[in-house]
């Protein structure tokens, strides 16, 4: 434990001798030091080698590794996955949990593969901000508007972090300019890139008007070494390189780009950093950036609109289930977004949705896929419940004052196929094996009585999520799958009434998920418009997504 950490621990001791837990006050002095975000990006904007150089500058680790594993280097922490070390790309969401400066961080990694744009929606229901990383050579790409749009409808401040800034790429105030045109989104740079992307040497520090020289180390594996100087010192070292720098950004303050913190915490303005993840090159002016500006914990509306205070007492929410990262036990960890209160390990909880108790006695911490047991946890952490067989994705759990956090909507699947067991001798592996990434909401799981039990339907918003089913199905559980694609891509919910038509027509079905909910897919937009003409007003509804 920090020395920060022990002090406080200390002093809530003095005032509650007993041990029992954490009083209000104490509990906000702890959500105030916690630091609860999520990386995001287009796939390949460099977001997992990010995550690995915000965990060395924090010295959560010592070396830091690329997505490839090149040379000497390791795997990044966050991408376990045998699929995401083959493929060099994030399928899953990773947490990890570090000390930095006396905050606690809690870094969420997400997929950057818009297939797996479900799973990292999930993720953001569960942050308090997020860093969006820009690819200098690309500017805005499609993954990345659709990401910052997830993060405006909920409220989530962005920080930006222009990366790659060591490669040949746009200018700096045209990213600027696609910030603002494409996005809507009013730039405030904190660091000011020094020598064009592919010529880069530090970057102004916009606050102090310092430069921040930044030396390469051996493969980018440790801490890049800074030199601070003047700007007069930089100006003999650089000349109009210096200078340059210091006029485009002269150019935007003048225009009114000049931080302002209301602005960003209400989300129309983001910070803006430039960098290079692999080179660790202003990685710690981002962890910086975090600590100072980023929000604490704070009340979290229920489904009822009201807020949980912090300070009230423990209360979380399951925002994913992940089996399979121990391969010794094959255990299954439901990972939870403390949102208020002092969570102690062995306390009992309350499943909002059943009213039953459930003990947590095998609580974890989360480092990637290395995991610790955690004695206790506040507001903005996360925790990891072993072998939850009981919680689903969106259940809050709480102590003592009843709550229920809002529910995590699922996304309308736009490509479907039927899974059989390919060795018909291991149906029960097969029936759980589905059911479980159903659960975890790696695919979404239909039936039907026209395709009986052994013929699911998958459901999905891209066709990797099949690969990771199929990988998991065969490795994971021992049955193997054969899909067989069906014609379908679009999907509504269904009143009733209109399920004898649907089910009448060519090119529709109605299935159900496992949820409960009826389920209308249709092969095209002119099959559903027909279906629309014969069936009553309001009998379509469609799947959040």
């Amino acid at each position: 434990m920090d020395a920060i950490a022990l002090h406080d621990r200390e002093t809530a001791d003095r005032r509650d001798p007993g041990g029992a837990g954490h009083h209000g006050g104490a509990v906000a002095q702890e959500a105030a030091r916690r630091r609860t975000f999520a990386v995001i990006s287009h796939p390949d904007a460099g977001k997992s080698t990010l995550t690995e150089a915000l965990a060395l500058h924090a010295h959560a680790i010592g070396e830091a590794g690329a997505v490839h594993g090149k040379g000497n280097r390791r795997g990044v922490v966050s991408d376990w996955m045998e699929m995401e070390k083959d493929r060099g790309i994030s399928i899953t969401s990773a947490v990890l949990q570090f000390a930095y400066d006396g905050t606690v961080v809690n870094l969420l990694d997400t997929p950057g593969h818009a297939d797996f744009s479900e799973d990292t929606y999930r993720v953001l229901a569960a942050v308090d901000a997020a860093v969006m990383l820009v690819d200098a050579a690309k500017g805005i790409e499609p993954q990345t508007f659709k990401l910052f749009e997830v993060c405006r409808a909920r409220g989530v401040p962005v920080i930006t972090v222009v990366n790659k800034w060591d490669r040949p790429g746009l200018d700096a105030l045209a990213i600027m300019d696609e910030l603002t045109t494409r996005i809507d989104l009013h730039p405030m740079p904190l660091t000011w890139p020094v020598g064009v992307a592919g010529d880069f040497h530090g970057v102004l520090d916009c606050a102090t008007g310092e430069f921040v020289q930044f030396t390469r180390t051996p493969g980018g594996a440790t801490e890049a070494i800074t030199t601070r100087m003047s700007g007069d010192e930089a100006e003999q070292l650089l000349g109009s390189t210096w200078t340059d720098a210091v006029e485009e950004y002269d150019l935007l303050r003048s225009s009114g780009h000049a931080y302002d913190h209301e602005l960003f915490l209400s989300g129309a303005a983001s910070p803006v950093l430039f960098g290079s993840a692999v080179l660790n090159f202003g990685v710690r002016q981002l962890l910086d950036t975090l600590v100072a500006l980023a929000p604490a914990p704070g009340a979290r509306p229920d489904r009822s609109g009201a807020p949980r205070d912090v300070s009230a007492p423990f209360s979380g929410f399951v925002f994913k289930i992940q089996a399979g990262m121990d391969r010794a036990h094959r255990d299954r960890l439901a990972f939870v977004r403390v949102c208020s209160g002092h969570f102690t390990r062995g306390m009992v909880v309350t499943h909002a949705d059943t009213g039953r108790p459930f003990t947590t006695k095998y609580a974890q911490s989360v480092f990637g896929r290395d995991r610790s047991t955690v004695d206790e946890a506040f507001p903005g952490d996360v925790i990891g419940l072993v072998n939850a067989n009981a919680l689903r994705v969106g259940d809050t759990l709480y102590a003592d004052e009843k709550v229920a956090f809002p529910r995590i909507p699922l996304f309308a699947p736009e490509h479907f196929a039927v899974a059989r067991a390919a060795v018909t001798g291991k149906q029960k592996q097969f029936r759980r094996g589905i059911e479980q990434l159903g659960e975890e909401g790696v695919v979404q799981v239909l039936h039907s009585d026209r395709r009986g039990a052994q013929a699911p339907v998958l459901a999905a918003v891209g066709p990797m999520q099949f690969d990771v089913a199929q990988h998991r199905m065969e490795h994971e559980f021992g049955s193997a799958i054969r899909l067989e694609p069906l014609g379908y891509s679009i999907a509504r919910a269904v009143a009733a009434e209109a399920i004898p038509i649907v089910n009448s027509r060519s090119g529709a079905e109605v299935l159900t998920r496992e949820d409960g909910l009826d389920v209308a897919v249709f092969a095209d937009k002119w099959r559903l418009a027909s279906v629309e003409r014969d069936v009553p007003a309001g009998s379509f509804i469609p799947i959040f997504g």
